[in-house]
C-alpha cells in the first residue's frame, strides 16, 4: 500500500470518528436538555406560606413597613445548609398588604455586603420611589420610599433591580409579594383568607451543587439559568392541606428565565380571575395558563373531599422554533405543588361571573405609537446606558407600543409604573389570559405584540422608569431602556448620576 493511500485511510478514519463524536455529542446535548420531575416528586414537605409583613400606622394614616435585606442559611434539604439572601429572614420575604388610597412607607435596610435595590414590580408610583437601578441602597444604609396606593386590587411583588446583577440577587432569594386591596374587590365573593383559601404561590426553578445553589447556565441555552427542579415559597416538594371547596392560587413566576405552562395533573379546569394588574372583567374558564418571568395570575380551583391534584407545568410549543423549544426549556415539565383536600370541606360561594372594569385604556385613546425591537444584544439596537434617556412621554397621555421579537430567542417585555392592555398578538386578538391589565408580556421568537398604556405620572424630567426583558440574564446583559414622564411641552432633563443611598 502506498504512503498516500495510508494517509488517506488514516484521515478518513479520523474524519469518521470525529463525525460520530460530533453526532454523539449533539444527541447527548439534545437528550440532556430535557428535564422532567413528573412522577418523581414525593411531595414530602408542607408548603411554607410567607408571613404577612408587620406594619404600624402613623398619626397621618401612613402605613409603615420595615424590610431588611440580609444574608442567611436555609435547610431546603435536611442537614444541608444553603447560603441564601432574604428579606427579614433567611429566604424570600414577608407579604406586604395595603389598600387603595392608603399612604405607604417602607423602611429598607441593606445588611448585605454589597449594594442593591428594591423594585415594586407592577406598582404605580413616582419614579424616585420605583426602586430601579437609579435607587441603589449601599451596604449598611437605609432607603425609605413613600407613596400613595392608586391602583386596583392586584397581586404585585418586590425584588432587587441593580443594573447588571439582578439575576444573581433574585436567585439568592430576594423576592416577596405585595398584595393590594380595594373596596370593590373586598365586596366580591372570592376566597380571601390568606394562607387558608387564598394562597401565594411563588414558583422558582433551582439546582443544587452539594449544599449550595448552582446558578450556572446550561450549554446551548441563551435564555439564562434553567434549574432541574422547582420549589414554591422556598419549599421543595411541597404539598398543601386544603379545607375549602374553592382555593385561590396567586401564581407568581419568580424564576429568572424559565417559562411555565401551568395546569393540573388531572386536566381539570380552573377559573382565571386576575392577571398582573388585577381582576379581569369576568371570570374565564381554562385548563392552562402560561407565565413568563415576572408575570402573575390569580386562579381559583374547585376541590372535592378527600381528593388530590397536582399543579403542574407542561411542555410548551410556543417558543418560536424547535431549537429554542428544546434548549430554552419548552420541552420540560414539572410537578410543582400537590393539593390535598380534607375529607370534609367548608362550602364556598359560587364565583361571581362579573368581577370589575379594567382601568387600562383602549387603542382609541392612544395619541402616538412607538416601536421596540427585541434582541438579546439590546432593544432597538442599543444596550442599556444609565445616563441615556431612550424615550420621553407626556403625562396623562396614552400610547401604543409595538414590541417585536426580532430573532428566535424567547423574550418578554416589562414596563415600570404602568399597566397596559394587550391589543394584538401577531395581528390577532389576544387569548383570554392576556385580556386583563398587564405589566409583563411573553414575546416568543419572531412574534409581535401591540400594547396600549396611559402614563398618569407624576411627571419627573430627571428620574427615569425602565422597560426591559424580564428574563434577568438578558436584562443584565443590557436588554433594557429608560423613559421619562414629563408635563406637556416639557423636555427630559439629564439623568442624575446613580448613587447608593446612604440614608433617607
Amino acid at each position: 500500500m502506498s504512503r498516500f493511500k495510508r494517509v488517506l485511510i488514516i484521515l478518513t478514519t479520523v474524519a469518521v470518528v470525529l463525525g460520530l463524536a460530533l453526532v454523539g455529542g449533539a444527541l447527548w446535548l439534545y437528550s440532556d436538555a430535557k428535564v422532567s420531575t413528573v412522577g418523581s416528586t414525593d411531595f414530602s414537605n408542607e408548603l411554607a406560606v410567607p408571613p404577612p409583613a408587620a406594619s404600624t400606622v402613623k398619626s397621618d394614616g401612613t402605613r409603615v413597613f420595615d424590610l431588611t435585606m440580609r444574608a442567611g442559611e436555609k435547610e431546603f434539604r435536611a442537614g444541608q445548609k444553603t447560603p441564601t439572601w432574604g428579606f427579614n429572614g433567611d429566604y424570600l420575604g414577608p407579604t406586604l398588604r395595603a389598600k387603595r388610597g392608603e399612604k405607604v412607607q417602607v423602611k429598607i435596610e441593606n445588611a448585605l455586603g454589597e449594594e442593591s435595590t428594591v423594585h415594586w414590580h407592577g406598582m404605580h408610583l413616582p419614579a424616585k420611589m420605583d426602586g430601579g437601578p437609579h435607587q441603589m441602597v449601599a451596604p449598611g444604609a437605609t432607603w425609605t420610599p413613600r407613596w400613595t396606593v392608586d391602583q386596583p386590587a392586584a397581586t404585585l411583588w418586590y425584588h432587587p433591580h441593580p443594573h447588571g446583577k439582578t439575576e444573581k440577587h433574585v436567585q439568592r432569594g430576594l423576592a416577596g409579594m405585595f398584595l393590594l386591596h380595594d373596596k370593590k374587590s373586598d365586596r366580591l365573593a372570592l376566597p380571601d383568607k390568606y394562607g387558608v383559601d387564598d394562597l401565594p404561590v411563588i414558583v422558582q426553578d433551582v439546582k443544587f451543587d452539594g449544599a449550595k445553589f448552582d446558578h450556572s447556565r446550561k450549554l446551548m441555552s441563551d435564555t439564562g439559568f434553567l434549574g432541574d427542579r422547582t420549589m414554591v415559597n422556598g419549599t421543595l416538594d411541597p404539598y398543601k392541606e386544603i379545607g375549602d371547596e374553592l382555593i385561590r392560587l396567586r401564581l407568581l413566576n419568580a424564576s429568572t428565565a424559565r417559562i411555565y405552562d401551568f395546569g393540573f395533573s388531572d386536566g381539570r379546569e380552573f377559573a382565571l380571575i386576575g392577571t398582573d394588574g388585577g381582576l379581569l372583567e369576568k371570570t374565564t374558564r381554562m385548563d392552562r395558563i402560561g407565565l413568563s418571568p415576572g408575570e402573575r395570575a390569580e386562579i381559583v380551583v374547585r376541590m372535592k373531599p378527600g381528593e388530590k391534584t397536582t399543579l403542574r407545568s407542561f411542555p410548551q410549543d410556543n417558543y418560536g422554533d424547535f431549537w429554542q423549544t428544546r434548549f430554552a426549556g419548552g420541552d420540560d415539565s414539572f410537578d410543582i405543588l400537590q393539593l390535598r383536600a380534607a375529607k370534609s370541606l367548608r362550602s364556598s360561594p359560587e364565583l361571581p361571573a362579573t368581577l370589575g372594569e379594567l382601568e387600562v385604556p383602549d387603542e382609541s385613546d392612544s395619541v402616538r405609537g412607538r416601536f421596540f425591537g427585541l434582541r438579546t444584544s439590546g432593544i432597538n439596537g442599543k444596550k442599556m446606558e444609565m445616563g441615556r434617556v431612550d424615550e420621553t412621554v407626556t403625562r396623562g397621555t396614552a400610547e401604543t407600543w409595538t414590541v417585536r421579537n426580532e430573532h428566535s430567542t424567547p423574550h418578554n417585555f416589562h414596563i415600570h409604573d404602568v399597566q397596559f392592555r394587550v391589543l394584538e398578538v401577531d395581528g390577532k386578538e389576544p387569548p383570554a389570559e392576556l385580556r386583563g391589565a398587564k405589566d409583563t408580556v411573553f414575546v416568543p421568537g419572531n412574534t409581535t405584540v401591540k400594547l396600549v398604556m396611559r402614563f398618569d405620572g407624576p411627571a419627573d424630567p430627571d428620574t427615569p422608569y425602565m422597560y426591559h426583558c424580564h428574563l434577568l440574564y438578558h436584562e443584565d446583559l443590557g436588554m433594557m431602556g429608560q423613559f421619562m414622564v414629563v408635563e406637556k411641552g416639557e423636555k427630559a432633563g439629564k439623568v442624575r448620576t446613580p448613587h447608593a443611598h446612604a440614608g433617607h
